[in-house]
């Protein structure tokens, strides 16, 4: 598919939510060159298999099993909705003229984190549907 993904119970990728992330789409990817998919976006489902409460490994193993025909629920601009809802509970509560001068603790660069990454690669992607404000399927033929 052309994307890379962070995440699952076992090694989050944002702190306090245990989802799938894509962290990088692959400029050589369908991922791409289809251009719905976005960086921050998280990976809800593939092929009608919930990626809530799943380790990292359970989540590649899910891209890798899919077969010919893949489809994915994604709530995009996840990762920078979280942040900011976090950055403004942190304003709230630190009052308005005060800030704790950090938007986040999550440093996606840091490679002595310990969080995985898996590049998935396929075929071209094609939108099925509309299911709400930040939310859609991808779907992917691969022909061989």
């Amino acid at each position: 598919l052309g994307f890379n993904i962070r995440g699952g119970v076992d090694i989050p990728y944002v702190q306090g939510d245990s989802g799938i992330f894509v962290t990088k789409i692959r400029e050589d990817g369908a991922a791409f060159l289809d251009g719905r998919l976005r960086e921050g976006d998280k990976i809800l489902e593939i092929n009608g298999f919930s990626l809530d409460r799943v380790t990292h490994n359970e989540a590649v193993q899910h891209f890798v099993n899919a077969g010919e025909t893949v489809t994915l629920r994604v709530l995009q601009g996840a990762e920078e909705a979280i942040l900011q809802q976090r950055r403004e509970n942190e304003e709230s509560e630190n009052g308005p003229n005060q800030s704790s001068g950090s938007s986040s603790n999550i440093n996606p660069s840091d490679s002595s984190s310990g969080l995985g990454i898996a590049t998935i690669v396929g075929g071209s992607l094609a939108l099925i549907a509309a299911l709400a404000a930040g939310a859609y399927f991808i779907h992917r033929n691969m022909r061989k």
